[in-house]
């Protein structure tokens, strides 16, 4: 019997989106009774058993999962009466592409949030052991009552389980993009499990401050939160640029889109947080900033989100097409609102009474850090919004393109990578001019060497220089931080230090994977070739030290796609020796074909070389010569896992939470 014999007209068809409905009303229902049972027991934990609470989160993470769960069965068995389905999916999608659709489109993307909070959720009422922890039981409450927005979304304009009373026999598929590179399964979620993470901080700090509290509970509890969180959202960000580089055909891999600056934005402020928080755990500063960019990052998500969920970035009278934009904005009305203000009247009773004494300390290059990184996402974010704002207010229509952004981030990005690099390694309250120079002056004179290099070499560009200068130096301070200061040279030796110091090198990992990534970023914008070629089949052009010559094209018919190609012969000294396929792909049900680059990869450049035009006896190709490219994703490897090594350390906490007042808690903790 097939899949169409057994689901056509039956029953179980309607029974599939019935129990996703079902899911996400359980979920809603179990949201609301858990922000009522949280607040209730923050502020008498007498009233409130514990079972209660972790029987009402199980319900939420029950809910959402039985909504994920029937969503991606009717994809899996071509349930067409479902209008998700009819709308996003089609029967000759391959198994991995199918499984994704379920985040492809706005409700499925809902679901997936609500999903990835109620794991969140699950994993925070671990932590809350009795009611008589009113901050953790606070924070749970936050976390539902955010909860109850995102299922209350599903269960109304975004609701992806609507019947149709007349079911198509198919449907067109996931938009091409979507379903044309292996990166789709990992990019989204990573970045949804980064942009919901950050609601854990958020609802410690907005349970801390309900209660009047200062001090670094709760910065302690969501330490590993935090550094989820951020590890995520870094690996979406680089996973969502080398998407871009690998499919869009454009030869890049950003351009300053609303949809990739609304991943940027929060991750900028969110690396200033990570910062200040250890500031604040170490010397008992910058206590109030904290609960300003706690507050700033949670409500960056959600604008985030509905950057990309309501094709504001097209045009503001989209709003129209779906509710789900204007409701996502009341909500990023109501974050922001509403924490700004519960900050106001507590801010008095959370403030830090110490301040760094001098901007030449660790604390006072911190502040210098988020200073100029919570000012790189105010440019961003100005740039992004100011257009749709133009358009909301005057009904004209405005951009703001690359230039804007590129003449802004530069001076920003020179001063960040100064401020990481000597950061780490000045001293705390004060820091002499000799100590620095002692430590400093070896990595100096490295960096100066390899610029001179780089001079020597030919290369006149400015920003390479310095920037290279920059990550030399970086690299050198790290070295020579990691041999002074490990009890002796041997690698077991080094081994033992980063392991005891979790936190601190896997910082300086991430710094590492930073200052790589400005590397590439500078010598791939000043030192890349590009050419537009035009050949006739058996004609040679010269790229980039290779005779490449158009031999054929050719057509292959895939089950959900028909695609053309390109054969384009690489040759050195006579020899072929690489054949690049750019190709063009069409799917049914999707008018407009889509192009496909072909990247050839070494450990010293790029060549990508991506469609113009394709005719069967001549082709148009763009070409592309990127120095040193693949090391941007190396690069953003390691700041994940650099995050991932932080996280691995321990943190010593308090016996009982309660007990940590602002007053009892030591200034150098």
């Amino acid at each position: 019997m097939t899949t169409e014999d057994l689901f056509a007209g039956s029953s179980i068809s309607a029974a599939i989106p019935a129990a996703g409905w079902t899911g996400a009303l359980l979920g809603l229902a179990a949201s609301l009774v858990l922000t009522v049972l949280g607040f209730r027991a923050q502020r008498r934990p007498e009233a409130v058993r514990h079972r209660q609470l972790r029987i009402t989160v199980w319900l939420v993470l029950g809910g959402a999962a039985l909504s994920m769960l029937a969503l991606e069965v009717a994809l899996l068995t071509d349930n067409f009466a479902m209008a998700y389905v009819a709308e996003e999916h089609s029967r000759s999608s391959s198994l991995i592409y199918t499984i994704t659709t379920a985040w492809s489109g706005l409700g499925g993307s809902i679901v997936l949030w609500a999903l990835v909070l109620a794991g969140y959720l699950a994993v925070v009422a671990r932590q809350v052991r009795s009611t008589e922890d009113r901050l953790g039981t606070g924070a749970l409450a936050v976390l539902a009552l955010v909860a109850v927005f995102f299922f209350g979304l599903i269960t109304t304009v975004a609701n992806p389980f609507e019947i149709l009373a007349n079911p198509p026999a198919d449907g067109p598929g996931p938009n091409p993009l979507l379903r044309d590179h292996i990166l789709v399964a990992f990019h989204p979620p990573m970045l949804y499990l980064g942009y919901v993470g950050f609601t854990v901080p958020f609802a410690f700090a907005m349970s801390a401050l309900l209660l009047r509290r200062g001090g670094v509970d709760w910065l302690r509890r969501t330490r590993h939160a935090n550094l989820v969180a951020w590890s995520f959202l870094s690996g979406g960000v680089v996973l969502g640029a080398w998407w871009s580089y690998e499919v869009l055909d454009w030869g890049g891999y950003w351009a300053w889109d609303p949809v990739e600056n609304a991943a940027l934005i929060p991750w900028l402020v969110a690396t200033a947080f990570v910062h200040s928080s250890v500031v604040q755990v170490k010397r008992g500063m910058l206590q109030a900033w904290n609960f300003v960019l706690v507050i700033a990052t949670f409500a960056l998500t959600i604008l985030g989100t509905f950057l990309t969920r309501s094709a504001a970035t097209q045009s503001v009278h989209n709003f129209t097409q779906s509710a789900v934009g204007p409701a996502l904005l009341a909500f990023f009305v109501l974050v922001l609102g509403g924490g700004f203000t519960l900050f106001a009247l507590r801010g008095e009773r959370v403030a830090s009474l110490s301040r760094p004494e001098s901007l030449a300390s660790r604390e006072g290059l911190f502040l210098v850090n988020n200073l100029l990184l919570s000012l790189f996402a105010f440019v961003v974010l100005l740039g992004t919004v100011y257009p749709i704002l133009v358009e909301a207010i005057t009904g004209a229509q405005v951009s703001v393109g690359r230039p804007y952004f590129d003449r802004m981030a530069v001076p920003i990005g020179f001063g960040l990578l100064l401020a990481m690099g000597v950061g780490p390694f000045t001293p705390y309250r004060y820091a002499t001019a000799d100590v620095l120079w002692s430590r400093l002056r070896l990595p100096l004179l490295g960096a100066s060497v390899a610029a001179a290099a780089l001079v020597l070499a030919g290369i006149r560009s400015v920003g390479v220089v310095a920037i290279v200068f920059l990550a030399v130096a970086m690299a050198g301070a790290t070295l020579r931080q990691l041999v002074v200061s490990a009890p002796g040279r041997r690698p077991r030796d080094l081994l033992r230090l980063v392991t005891s110091q979790r936190a601190y090198w896997g910082g300086q990992l991430a710094h590492l994977g930073v200052a790589l990534v400005a590397v590439v970023i500078a010598t791939s914008g000043a030192l890349a070739d590009r050419a537009t070629v035009t050949l006739d089949r058996g004609e040679a052009a010269e790229f980039a030290g290779y005779s490449l010559t158009f031999e054929r094209s050719e057509q292959h018919r895939q089950p959900d796609r028909l695609v053309t190609d390109a054969h384009i012969a690489f040759r050195a000294e006579g020899e072929v020796v690489r054949v690049a396929r750019p190709r063009l792909s069409s799917f049914a049900g999707r008018p407009q074909a889509v192009g496909g680059p072909s990247v050839w990869s070494t450990p010293t450049r790029d060549i990508y070389v991506a469609l113009a035009d394709l005719q069967p006896d001549r082709v148009t190709l763009n070409l592309y010569h990127y120095p040193l490219m693949s090391w941007m994703w190396v690069g953003g490897v390691l700041v994940m896992a650099g995050g991932c090594w932080a996280l691995s350390g321990r943190v010593r906490r308090p016996a009982e939470p309660e007990q940590v007042t602002a007053a009892k808690e030591p200034a150098g903790a």
